[in-house]
């Protein structure tokens, strides 16, 4: 059930704000404040309540019973009152960031001197401790901070222990670490990988982010390196063969727990040094304007053979900027589902990666999808209307494709922000007919497998069958371990969300070299799917007739009519 609340006019919180006439906050002191207003809140509906009792629920507001969080970098306070430093608080600050510190030696963690931070860095950041269930509102600017979220060690089985961010006009950025972060709350899921499926129902999640109506909110952020808990050296002593982990934060919003994201007309933009949005098991978007430029993967959900993104609806917008060297737009280790909403997903342009890559697989069942890359992972069979091209060279971003029907009227208009081999499309209004493909005014033509415009290259290579060594020139092979951050990384210069509108903006410089076919078979996807796309002749016969059926169409090998395949 969508945890939609609109503004709730509770009296009863204005009477638990009166301290008593002519009282002041001095008077009665910031304790019984507080108290005050925990009793107003005990009293007031909760934000359940507040759904089950609204028939057509329409914005995303902060209900009326949140902790207001104001961010300052000359301080933050809580509902107009300084902020604690006491742990136990209900919400306190504190100098206490979890970051990758430097001069720390190989036993220290996996991490290389360029995800290496220095305490005097680390100490600049206020980070913002909230350690109990409810809904907070989070506003301002925190030019070097964090939001972090942990409710204790019995949280993860606890269903009580769920707190709602409502994010109402955030700007906040943390150079060494995820900008927001959950580490212990109520977890939904089940890691299992015998009972997991794509199926999965979210609401009860314990982290949950909701993006208020009429709002900017801005998240910049780093990532943590992998932090050793235990090590085992080899004989030798001079190497790690064996450890246990303690901290690896890779997003920049991050949570290490099932994580609900609700909005509607406001927007949240990501700036990810290395990834953007990820979640430990499962992510599911229900709406909003989410925007997000990453140095690597856009969004990942990272237990394997479990993890599922599930997109209900809104507007995700992903840019791989590929400072990192690579990047898929959306990655999970398990499924990925789009129901609903327009998907835009746009691969590190310089490397063998997908728009979307899923390791269980990828279903379309709604929704709008444009997914731009180098490799191709494929939909399932199940999935609604969708087309693959496959292009004969690597393609510059920011080209313009146009479908058109057969009385030439543009239907579909298509822009890659990164260079791409791949373009998968899937849309509820891609109908069955008879189309051709233009890029600006030349008309594209593509290899047929002597029926509609057919795929046939041929299945990825799978497990093992992928060669580095012959990558298309100019391209390099993802290793397929989180990188460092680069050196001399230029973070003025990288793409922001608010740089690119949807299915468009900036993208890396191209290399020069001049753009070559993928070796053999080279599409991408992850795990063995011995399923075939269904008959792939290579009979060299082109058209310039693309053919859509119903359920998935593949057109292989494109190029310009006069060019020679």
């Amino acid at each position: 059930m969508k945890r939609l609340f609109t503004l709730l006019l509770i009296s009863a919180l204005s009477t638990g704000l009166m301290t008593g006439c002519g009282q002041t906050l001095a008077d009665v002191g910031t304790d019984s404040f507080y108290e005050s207003r925990e009793q107003s809140r005990e009293n007031a509906p909760s934000s359940s309540e507040a759904e089950e009792n609204q028939e057509v629920l329409t914005s995303y507001t902060v209900p009326a019973n949140a902790f207001r969080i104001q961010l300052s970098d000359t301080g933050c306070t809580l509902d107009d009152q300084p902020l604690s430093t006491e742990p136990d608080s209900r919400v306190y600050a504190a100098n206490d960031i979890v970051f990758y510190e430097e001069g720390q030696g190989f036993t220290y963690g996996e991490g290389t001197a360029a995800d290496e931070h220095s305490r005097a860095e680390a100490d600049t950041h206020t980070v913002i401790h909230i350690t109990q269930p409810g809904d907070y509102a989070i506003e301002g600017k925190l030019s070097a901070g964090q939001i972090a979220v942990d409710l204790g060690d019995g949280a993860k089985e606890d269903p009580e222990a769920v707190v709602n961010l409502y994010l109402n006009g955030l700007d906040i950025t943390c150079s060494v670490a995820p900008g927001v972060i959950f580490y212990n709350v109520y977890e939904c899921g089940s890691t299992d990988t015998e009972t997991a499926t794509y199926k999965v129902d979210t609401k009860d999640a314990g982290a949950n982010v909701f993006i208020c109506d009429d709002t900017v909110n801005t998240v910049n952020g780093s990532y943590v390196a992998r932090i050793y808990k235990s090590y085992e050296l080899n004989e030798e002593g001079t190497e790690v063969i064996d450890n246990k982990k303690l901290h690896k934060y890779d997003g920049a919003f991050y949570s290490k727990r099932s994580i609900n994201i609700y909005g509607g007309n406001g927007t949240l933009n990501i700036n990810a040094e290395n990834e953007g949005l990820d979640s430990e098991l499962h992510l599911t978007v229900n709406g909003g304007n989410i925007n997000i430029v990453s140095g690597n993967d856009g969004i990942n959900t990272n237990e394997d053979e479990v993890s599922v993104t599930t997109v209900n609806g809104g507007n995700l917008n992903i840019l791989v900027s590929g400072t990192t060297g690579e990047g898929d737009g959306i990655d999970s280790n398990g499924w990925l589902v789009i129901n609903g909403g327009t998907v835009t997903a746009a691969a590190c342009g310089h490397s063998g990666d997908a728009g979307i890559d899923s390791d269980m697989g990828i279903h379309v069942n709604g929704g709008t999808l444009m997914a731009s890359g180098n490799m191709y992972d494929r939909l399932e069979k199940d999935s609604k209307n969708y087309a693959v091209f496959s292009f004969a060279s690597r393609q510059k971003g920011g080209t313009t494709y146009t479908f058109k029907n057969d009385k030439e009227q543009i239907v579909y208009e298509w822009t890659p922000a990164n260079d791409h081999i791949y373009l998968v499309v899937a849309d509820p209004k891609l109908t069955e007919g008879i189309y051709t493909l233009w890029c600006g005014n030349e008309q594209m033509t593509a290899v047929t497998d002597g029926g509609t415009g057919g795929f046939s290259g041929g299945h990825p290579p799978m497990d093992g069958d992928f060669d580095p060594d012959n990558m298309p020139e100019g391209m390099t092979p993802p290793d397929f371990e989180k990188p460092s951050r680069p050196e001399g990384s230029d973070d003025e210069n990288r793409p922001r969300p608010e740089d690119f509108e949807k299915g468009k903006g900036p993208h890396p410089e191209s290399f020069d070299d001049e753009n070559k076919l993928p070796p053999e078979g080279f599409e991408g996807g992850k795990g063995p799917r011995p399923e075939a796309f269904g008959n792939f002749g290579d009979t060299n016969e082109t058209s310039t007739d693309f053919v859509i059926q119903k359920g998935g169409n593949f057109f292989n090998r494109i190029t310009k009519v006069s060019t020679d395949i």
